[in-house]
């Protein structure tokens, strides 16, 4: 496959993002992988916890866990097209973190972005893919948060890394 093993000129790329986003808007209206994700926790703690989940407002009052929910099937089939693409360019890589502070710095991150995700009602895909292109101002906003924090982070992680 040919069409992985080179980068794809930035311009064509966006401009067909663009129009697969008009295309996605029409069809579906507005998105978000985040929902779909957070309809998969609330699946899998409805799994472990049972009917005790229904004594948490936002999973019986905002978001009732539902197999059912179309966005849970975009979010697998990003993650599975992810996939394939990276073996297809053979840029696919297991890395386990050697060391415990890595896997707490991993988890701690995991968790602020899950915090910042329910805080936005966003996800950083839907934000570059989807608000962006149409020239919403919280698009802008929201990556220039995700850039600071990514860039925070990554100071932050290279410091305890080196020290």
């Amino acid at each position: 496959m040919e069409f992985f093993k080179k980068t794809l000129d930035p311009v064509i790329a966006l401009m067909a993002i663009a129009i697969l986003d008009i295309f996605l808007f029409l069809v579906v209206g507005a998105w978000t992988v985040g929902g779909g994700e957070t309809m998969m926790t609330g699946l899998i703690a409805e799994l472990f916890m049972g009917d005790d989940l229904k004594r948490l407002p936002f999973w019986n009052l905002v978001f009732v866990p539902d197999a059912g929910y179309w966005k849970i099937y975009i979010s697998l089939g990003m993650l599975f097209g992810a996939f394939v693409g990276a073996k297809l360019s053979n840029e696919f890589y297991l890395r386990f973190p050697r060391r415990m502070s890595e896997w707490v710095m991993i988890t701690i991150g995991g968790l602020l972005m899950g915090i910042g995700i329910r805080l936005a009602f966003v996800c950083n895909v839907s934000t570059f893919f989807g608000l962006t292109p149409q020239m919403n101002l919280g698009g802008y906003l929201a990556i220039s948060g995700i850039v600071a924090g990514a860039w925070v982070g990554s100071k932050i992680y290279k410091k305890i890394l080196e020290g």
